[in-house]
């Protein structure tokens, strides 16, 4: 069984769009409601409607049928390895390539590159996700760090959790960023209806903190380094659009540019304490041609 308690923020949703949404994609609308018809979701005890309107404080269990997991397979796909060693790899990951397997994209991700480069990695972490200790965006370029043993993946997430490893990126955001220099610490979480999409919560988010520095203005647009102190999903995109700058390209938290396909977001310095020896360990990585292009544009728009 599966147990969720109705917070305020969910309060007042019907009963198969409060479970679409706390099951994130694991099964479609239809077949939730056809698993509430069925009796197999209980709202504080007793089987409900699907059109039951939530309220806060309901108590909703549902009975979850055991699926056997699909483990990823090794695949030739290219892997852009930056350091490697027998504990830890980084690679740099281009925009629109998926970390890992889910639904819509069950090969021809980072994990299984990864499983055709490391021997032994499906023993490493999750199966669904082995290795692998941190994400990025689809849309989003940059490094890596991927744990090779158990070990070391202990290690890196212990790290990753106490918010030890340095992480800079590299954004471009729609208007003038007043400030050179700037925080933000709105907590975040995921968004009432879409659950696949966050925004800023103030109430019931997750603690989260952003830095930045203005590198350079553009007419109507800014180049910031970024540097994160969390590491929440979507947290940088989420941050600025709050700011009001949301990230260039970015279409779910801003609106699509002719002049980027995708946001123009890219993870360019990752360090972190190598799992076994201790020795910092410190990767860059270039921006990718795509945002060279869009900043080039718009230094010449200012010409």
């Amino acid at each position: 069984m599966r147990e969720w308690t109705v917070g305020l923020q969910d309060a007042g949703f019907r009963l198969d769009v409060f479970l679409a949404g706390c099951l994130k994609g694991e099964q479609s609308r239809s077949q939730l409601q056809k698993t509430i018809r069925e009796g197999d979701v209980l709202v504080n005890g007793a089987p409900a409607s699907v059109h039951y309107s939530t309220k806060t404080g309901d108590v909703i269990t549902m009975k979850v049928f055991e699926i056997e997991v699909s483990r990823p397979l090794a695949e030739s796909v290219d892997l852009d390895v930056r350091y490697e060693d027998d504990d830890c790899l980084v690679v740099y990951k281009p925009a629109g390539l998926v970390v890992h397997p889910a639904p819509g994209n069950p090969s021809g991700t980072l994990v299984n590159a990864l499983l055709g480069h490391v021997k032994n990695l499906a023993e490493v972490g999750s199966a669904e996700r082995p290795g692998i200790v941190h994400r990025l965006d689809k849309d989003t370029s940059g490094l890596l760090v991927v744990a090779k043993n158990k070990q070391a993946h202990a290690n890196l997430s212990k790290q990753f959790k106490d918010h030890t490893i340095d992480r800079v990126y590299y954004a471009v955001v729609r208007g003038i960023v007043q400030h050179d220099e700037g925080k933000c610490e709105e907590p975040v979480g995921r968004a009432f209806v879409n659950k696949k999409k966050v925004m800023v919560k103030p109430t019931g988010g997750k603690d989260a903190l952003t830095f930045f520095k203005v590198l350079k203005r553009f007419n109507n647009a800014s180049f910031v380094e970024v540097r994160l102190q969390t590491g929440r999903t979507h947290q940088i995109r989420v941050h600025f659009q709050h700011m009001g700058h949301p990230v260039y390209g970015d279409s779910v938290y801003g609106y699509p540019s002719r002049l980027i396909g995708r946001q123009a977001l890219h993870a360019a310095v990752l360090g972190f304490d190598h799992p076994r020896t201790g020795k910092f360990i410190h990767v860059k990585s270039d921006m990718p041609e795509d945002m060279q292009k869009l900043l080039k544009h718009l230094e010449t728009e200012e010409a």
